[in-house]
């Protein structure tokens, strides 16, 4: 690898042409990946990728003028002092904050290459060139710092509400259909065999079965049953991992009263009445969700949710007592 300062002048343009074309194609690729949801900002990156790509042309145009048609094939990657770019364009997890905070760091490290391959360059067209890109790097750089700034309040609030419901898809949906799971479903085992084995640490340890085993597998449920890709709904493993956490942490909360030891008095009574207590807790959570994220009028929520979830323990009980 060389150092920039050892290059010379035609590999220097030559340089400028690869990252332009470089740059253009990562801020096409953020318009493409936003435009379904984010229209506007999509816009914002496809005029900046053809920005990008004028200065292109501009930098190749000067470059045949000066050395002709043939570019040597030198890249960013070929040079000592440019920092390592992460391929973010691949994340499936991209948003415009990261896009944003991506562009502001890539014309801020154009600007800075442009100013020293400005200070070394001996041709004075040559020169006055890398000047007036670094002038304009800059200025994207502060233009992508301000992205969100720059959208019109309707297309601002259309974004708004396109954040929301991928919020909505990518971690409520999967986080609360794991919490219902973990909090009903777990009901009935964890209560037949509390009031079949009249054991406070039995009745722990097949609740931690099931609650464990629950959140694993809505998880590869969750993980398996949607990639994302035409839904949107973002990456599976996530997701997966976000439902089957919730699963879990359903399961183990109204599991966790059964670890009052079985030595003191009424044990198993107090276990069951903070359990219960629990699960109230729970639907009433569960409950509250719905209706902040899903707007189901709360009262609609917690009827759905408490009859399911009482009919449940109805059932975990009459199977224990039998």
């Amino acid at each position: 690898m060389k150092a920039l300062s050892e290059l010379t002048e035609r590999e220097v343009v030559a340089l400028a042409i690869a990252n332009e074309e470089e740059d253009s194609r990562i801020y096409q690729s953020f318009a493409d990946r936003l435009r379904a949801d984010f229209p506007a900002s999509a816009g914002l990156f496809d005029a900046m990728a053809e920005e990008e790509r004028g200065h292109r042309q501009s930098l190749y145009d000067l470059y045949r003028s000066r050395f002709g048609e043939h570019l040597p094939p030198i890249r960013r990657e070929d040079v000592r002092g440019f920092l390592k770019r992460r391929a973010v364009w691949w994340s499936p997890n991209l948003d415009v904050p990261k896009m944003r905070r991506e562009a502001e760091l890539m014309e801020l490290q154009a600007a800075h290459f442009y100013d020293r391959a400005a200070a070394q360059a001996t041709d004075l067209g040559v020169r006055e060139m890398f000047v007036r890109l670094a002038e304009v790097e800059r200025g994207h750089g502060q233009k992508a710092g301000e992205l969100q700034d720059q959208l019109t309040p309707d297309a601002e609030a259309q974004e708004t509400e396109a954040q929301r419901r991928l919020f909505v898809l990518q971690y409520v949906q999967p986080g609360l259909a794991g919490l219902i799971d973990g909090s009903v479903s777990t009901l009935a085992p964890l209560f037949a065999a509390a009031f079949a084995t009249q054991n406070n640490w039995e009745t722990f340890l097949v609740g931690m079965a099931a609650s464990v085993g629950a959140g694993i597998s809505m998880g590869l449920t969750e993980a398996l049953s949607d990639d994302g890709i035409i839904t949107g709904r973002g990456s599976p493993w996530l997701r997966g991992l976000v439902c089957g956490a919730m699963t879990a942490v359903g399961g183990i909360g109204h599991t966790l009263p059964y670890l009052v030891p079985d030595t003191w008095p009424n044990a198993f009574l107090v276990a069951t009445l903070i359990a219960a207590l629990v699960v109230a807790v729970e639907l009433v959570a569960i409950s509250w969700i719905r209706t902040r994220y899903m707007d189901t009028p709360f009262l609609r929520a917690a009827f759905q949710v408490i009859v399911g979830g009482v009919l449940v323990l109805l059932a975990g009980i009459f199977i224990g007592s039998a």
